[in-house]
């Protein structure tokens, strides 16, 4: 008992000296000058240092770090899937859990990492955890893979007709700014993938390149108030945009020295009682090298003019919304006798209706059923061949979101769609019936 007193005493007498200290520090000046020590102008220039040290110590505790300006953070998808009928069905280049002999599997598993290095110039890098490796088995799944890496460059000083920070330089890997649904992210989306005649632009939606992006400050607010209050938003990718890009897909590396040009357009907008409303065009122009197996003939070596033009408009969910893309152009395709690739016309795209309900109980703060309709006819550039594509389905939803942390969906799809990862690249038809659980960190 002696010695936990002694302890105690021996704290409060190192406190009591600390104190004694600083104060006797603060006040040296002041009992110099009363002994008349000091001048008074020696005093006041004491005075003046000391209160310098001061608001430099001051400063210093406001200043970030480094650490302090990075955020961290993600989500996991987990999905199961079940064909009733056909088990012959495959989804290209989406969801592998969609087969015959799946089960329970990853979807995405994602990190992000952001932050600001400067003012003017901040960073983003994002890794996947559920990717597969280009032509390994079907079975290897869950290796890690870069979905974006890049840097914004903006401008700190007004220039021409732009006002400070409107207009920004991306570089790196990042999502090529074509289409509505591309840019959204997969976290906020709601149907559970892509439809093929948007994503076939731009395969996993990403590219090397540069991009330049102009947004007006009350544009930028109003794209990141249609993320945060749920209304599925794309983020902000500018109201107009230009970039070019490598154009073989994300990390695959360049086959020829034609890059690929897109221009960007979309425009967000809130009617006078509240509802947004958001439309835009885009357009990509290049040369794809498309990939040929065995008694295949490309045309050109197989590099295939590549193009599209698309619009998009969006009426965002308070409560009713309604959301549609479509695209035209040209690309590769694998010809009707599969003998040769060549160049081809493609079309397609997608309506879909949704109903927002917020119920706002602890179990349960929002539901959101959907409807879509989507098609495509047109070759599908980034598998080998590029087999000639059909698509017709229907899908019906529901999200239900239990809170910001999880949520889950399930879906039904009746489906009509060419299995282009097998030869002879039949037409399929059938049902899906998919679930997916979604927690965010």
């Amino acid at each position: 008992m002696k010695q936990w007193w002694f302890a105690v005493s021996l704290c409060l007498f190192g406190l009591g000296l600390m104190f004694q200290t600083d104060l006797a520090q603060a006040s040296v000046e002041d009992l110099l000058y009363e002994k008349g020590q000091i001048t008074k102008e020696e005093w006041l220039k004491l005075k003046a240092e000391h209160e310098r040290e001061e608001a430099i110590i001051a400063e210093r505790s406001t200043v970030k770090k480094w650490f302090d300006k990075l955020s961290i953070r993600g989500y996991t998808q987990m999905r199961y899937s079940y064909l009733p009928g056909n088990k012959d069905i495959r989804l290209d280049d989406s969801d592998v859990s969609v087969g015959n002999n799946t089960g329970f599997g990853f979807r995405r598993i994602r990190l992000v990492f952001s932050g600001d290095i400067t003012d003017w110039l901040s960073f983003y890098f994002q890794p996947d955890f559920a990717g597969a490796v280009p032509g390994a088995s079907p079975d290897a799944n869950n290796f890690a893979q870069i979905r974006d890496a890049y840097t914004d460059i903006f401008l700190p000083v007004p220039f021409l007709m732009f006002a400070e920070k409107e207009l920004r330089i991306r570089a790196g890997q990042s999502k090529v700014p074509f289409g509505f649904e591309n840019l959204q992210s997969s976290q906020n989306r709601l149907a559970l993938d892509r439809t093929d005649a948007i994503n076939s632009a731009v395969p996993s939606e990403r590219d090397f390149g540069l991009f330049i992006y102009y947004t007006p400050k009350e544009t930028r607010q109003l794209f990141r108030r249609l993320v945060d209050s749920g209304l599925k938003g794309s983020g902000d990718y500018g109201v107009l945009g230009v970039g070019v890009y490598n154009g073989q897909g994300t990390n695959i590396s360049e086959r020829n020295d034609n890059k690929h040009i897109v221009l960007h357009a979309t425009y967000p907008m809130e009617l006078p009682y509240g509802q947004i409303i958001q439309f835009g065009v885009d357009a990509y122009r290049g040369t794809f090298d498309v990939a040929s197996g065995p008694g295949v003939v490309p045309e050109n070596n197989g590099n295939i003019r590549d193009e599209r033009v698309g619009v998009h408009f969006v009426l965002y969910p308070q409560p009713f919304g309604f959301q549609a893309e479509w695209n035209w152009g040209h690309g590769p395709e694998l010809n009707a006798t599969q003998t040769a690739i060549q160049e081809g016309n493609l079309q397609g795209g997608y309506v879909q209706g949704m109903y927002k309900w917020d119920v706002n109980k602890p179990w349960l703060t929002t539901l959101i059923p959907y409807v879509r309709w989507q098609e495509y006819d047109g070759g599908r550039k980034n598998r080998t061949n590029a087999p000639f594509a059909v698509v017709r389905e229907w899908e019906l939803g529901l999200e239900w979101q239990f809170g910001r942390a999880l949520e889950f969906v399930i879906a039904y799809a009746r489906t009509e769609r060419t299995n282009t990862r097998t030869a002879p690249f039949e037409i399929q038809e059938g049902d899906i019936i998919r679930t997916q659980l979604q927690w965010n960190y």
